[in-house]
């Protein structure tokens, strides 16, 4: 079984940073696949952003693109999510998520992911 923690939400101004940080617990978590999703009042959980075990591979959703980094520190089994020129709409609670092995459907649905974080709260004012 795989822990995963959030961190790093707050309260921003439209333009401002905000680096989300998952730290998973497993001693194998470090090899899986993981990915960031969202989740704002009255609308479905949407894909954010996804990493291969590696880190070398990466995918983002298109309202993201540019403006948001995933990134990974294996040796720390953290996931990081850098977010940059925020803005309201990217006011949700973040979740990031981990796929433990071989990939069913793709990185991008929430289906395909085993472990869940409790989320962090982003919110964004224009």
């Amino acid at each position: 079984q795989v822990q995963l923690v959030e961190s790093g939400g707050g309260l921003v101004q439209a333009g401002d940073s905000l680096r989300l940080s998952c730290v998973a617990s497993g001693r194998t978590a470090n090899t899986y696949a993981m990915g960031w999703f969202r989740q704002a009042p009255g609308k479905e959980r949407e894909f954010v952003a996804a990493t291969s075990g590696t880190g070398t591979l990466k995918y983002y959703s298109d309202s993201v693109k540019g403006r948001f980094t995933i990134s990974r520190v294996n040796a720390k089994n953290t996931v990081y999510l850098q977010m940059n020129t925020l803005k309201s709409e990217d006011t949700a609670v973040y979740y990031c998520a981990a796929k433990a092995g071989r990939l069913t459907t793709g990185l991008s649905a929430g289906s395909e992911y085993d472990y869940w974080g409790q989320g962090t709260q982003v919110t964004v004012s224009s």
